[in-house]
């Protein structure tokens, strides 16, 4: 299985990069916000990827993150959804706004979505809500490799400092931020998936841990 791979992109299409890994090129699919986030042809670029085996085929899908490679699976495993409507709800809301509609019972925001019908939509929201909890906890820990991560290239070179910019920075400690709150209120006997409901629906105006605790409780708390 190829889980991941690192190399020069030789070119880009509408829906998949050739990537050059030391004289092999492999041909990666990819949702249009991971294609937007990767360099130009020349560029070096580090994606995770998954191999899709059919009888007539062999497809790479390839991610920034193990986070949207998780969600990808998981998305596949709903009927109706195949690889390629994966990465379309992907492209649209990205993982954290996969992660934040499936938890909050959002079945409209995956209907923007192109090729995603109503319902559809509403099965994809039904059948992962239980699981959004423990990939929106992966999202904060597994490592990025995009935002101008310094990727390795086919012939070594002089090490260089790596730099996180402001935005991927800020991203990262929203997402750990969630992962703590999460994880305080399954400790403390909430249901996963009501928990993050309750963290999805705080995040969108909390960012810190004991802020997004104290409105996810205030959610929770009987009317």
């Amino acid at each position: 299985m190829i889980g991941k791979l690192s190399g020069r992109i030789d070119y880009r299409a509408a829906d998949h990069v050739l990537l050059d890994v030391r004289g092999v090129g492999y041909l990666v699919h990819v949702s249009e916000r991971t294609l937007m986030a990767l360099p130009g042809p020349g560029g070096m670029a580090a994606l995770y990827t998954d191999l899709l085996v059919r009888e007539d085929l062999l497809q790479l899908f390839g991610f920034l993150t193990l986070a949207e490679k998780e969600w990808h699976r998981l998305l596949t495993t709903v009927q109706g959804v195949g690889a390629k409507a994966a990465l379309s709800i992907l492209g649209t809301l990205g993982p954290e706004g996969v992660g934040r509609a499936i938890a909050l019972g959002d079945a409209a925001a995956v209907r923007r979505a192109p090729g995603i019908g109503p319902k559809l939509a509403q099965r994809v929201v039904l059948e992962l809500k239980d699981k959004a909890p423990a990939v929106m906890a992966m999202g904060a820990a597994a490592p990025d490799l995009g935002d101008d991560t310094v990727i390795e290239a086919p012939e070594p070179a002089a090490a260089a400092p790596t730099r996180t910019p402001p935005k991927a920075a800020a991203r990262k400690q929203s997402a750990q931020a969630q992962a703590d709150a999460l994880s305080a209120l399954t400790n403390l006997g909430y249901a996963p998936s009501e928990a993050a409901q309750a963290v999805a629906q705080a995040g969108e105006s909390e960012t810190e841990t004991p802020a997004l605790i104290r409105a996810a409780l205030k959610l929770l708390a009987p009317k």
